[in-house]
């Protein structure tokens, strides 16, 4: 077992027992399931509108190599500038690079599960580069020193109690504040950072070929106060988020906001197309770093690849039984629940991470509720299926199915052993993995088969 996997293990048997933990998460996801129901009320009929979605993405994948250099030109066109990352020391470099061009010392994020994936946020503190998170759930767990524990929600697993101590902790605020008086606090602080800042960070929801444009949507303003103060505006991107048409957002836009959040659309939702022009407002200079970051490692599989199709709603998360358990950061991976279940093996090996595919009860939930029609579950199928194949199993693991096969397929070596020998097996090998909170299933004395024929010595 890799050493990610022993702590995923640890982690899960101790966030899945922490009540107050629990008790958190089904509040912040039962809120979400209310907005979440009414939103779809919005569509006469989703199936359709999550169809078309899917053959969106799915037309920008399968040709993702066209689009790619469609958007690069258009952009560039623009007047924004395009720069390719093969990974996130590519990526984080070309940060650096231009930060010390241009003498930035102050950086305002927005929110952006891309430039965490490439941790953009330590690498610049190292290099004595403030960088704050704008958005509020970031800015929460920014302060906290911890990683987002949802895809959309980076402070679902924090209290209001919580989240007063620590502005308490670390600003003096009085804790009894409410949550609409510390928002206004955390404003008035962000304000000063968004005045003060040299350049801005963000990602991006869609890249989109046919304009060579950056589609950005949120609803705090945060985003676009990131890119519209500072000078410099860098738009972080992995490759995988292009949509061919500016015309596919009517689409898009809808169903990123009703199964992300609830709403029918958010409030804000930006076409971003280069820096500012004559007589406008905005950043000098704009930068898209297109990322791969073993993204086209997932492309090269025949069914994993249309986990690219995926637009970050995070949906799959709020359905999950295991995720609702677990939490977020017992995953120890940028993307989390069955969506990063799917593409973290192969973003960051499959030998270190193929357990978080077997971490899922395939229900089937996640593939039910996915807006561009993504057949999670059954993706994970296919990842246990690889890691197998590729042999990341153990012996112990080898043995016990070629002797399980062979007993299964031969009706003398099933019934050889009565079922108090069969107990016994049973208990020696799979107590530990059954765990001690649940009792193992005990083994009937007498098989079906046995029973069958004493019951029916004629036939």
């Amino acid at each position: 077992m890799s050493e990610a996997a022993q702590k995923f293990n640890k982690a899960s048997k101790l966030k899945a027992f922490d009540k107050d933990h629990r008790k958190t998460l089904n509040f912040n996801i039962g809120k979400y399931d209310q907005s979440f129901h009414k939103g779809l009320e919005q569509y006469a009929d989703l199936d359709l509108a999550r169809q078309r979605a899917a053959n969106i993405k799915r037309k920008a994948i399968n040709d993702l190599d066209k689009y790619l250099i469609e958007f690069e030109q258009n952009f560039i066109q623009n007047g924004g500038k395009v720069i390719w990352a093969c990974d996130a020391e590519d990526a984080n470099k070309e940060i650096l690079r231009m930060f010390k061009e241009k003498a930035v010392k102050k950086v305002v994020k927005s929110k952006s599960m891309t430039t965490e994936e490439i941790e953009v946020n330590a690498v610049l503190e190292k290099n004595g580069i403030e960088s704050v998170e704008t958005d509020l759930g970031e800015f929460i767990v920014q302060l906290a020193d911890e990683k987002p524990y949802h895809i959309v929600t980076p402070a679902m697993h924090k209290s209001k109690k919580e989240v007063g101590e620590l502005f308490n902790q670390k600003f003096d605020w009085d804790k009894s504040l409410t949550a609409e008086e510390m928002t206004a606090k955390v404003r008035l602080k962000l304000r000063e950072k968004f005045y003060s800042a040299d350049a801005g960070i963000t990602g991006a929801n869609f890249l989109i070929a046919d304009t060579g444009s950056i589609g950005l949507t949120e609803n705090e303003g945060n985003g676009i106060l990131s890119m519209a103060f500072p000078k410099v505006h860098i738009i972080v991107a992995g490759i995988e988020k292009m949509i061919p048409s500016i015309n596919d957002l009517a689409i898009m836009w809808p169903l990123l906001s009703t199964h992300g959040t609830g709403q029918h659309l958010t409030v804000y939702n930006s076409v971003i197309t280069g820096g500012k022009r004559e007589n406008e407002e905005g950043p000098e200079e704009t930068y898209v770093i297109l990322l791969n970051n073993k993204r086209t490692e997932v492309l090269k599989q025949e069914d994993q690849s249309v986990a690219l199709s995926c637009i970050r709603c995070g949906a799959c998360l709020n359905v999950c039984p295991v995720y609702k358990n677990i939490g977020g950061h017992t995953y120890k991976t940028t993307y989390t629940g069955p969506i990063g279940s799917v593409i973290s093996p192969w973003l960051l090996g499959m030998k270190d991470y193929k357990h978080l595919s077997f971490a899922s009860s395939l229900c089937g939930a996640c593939t039910e509720v996915c807006p561009v029609k993504i057949p999670l579950h059954e993706m994970l199928l296919k990842n246990r299926k690889d890691a197998v194949d590729q042999k990341h199993t153990t012996f112990s693991e080898r043995t016990m199915v070629k002797t399980w096969e062979k007993v299964m397929l031969k009706r003398k070596l099933l019934d050889i052993v009565g079922g108090g020998m069969k107990n016994f097996f049973a208990s020696l090998f799979f107590k530990k993995a059954w765990g001690n909170k649940r009792n193992l299933p005990k083994i009937a004395d007498k098989s079906f088969n046995k029973r069958w024929i004493e019951q029916h010595p004629d036939k």
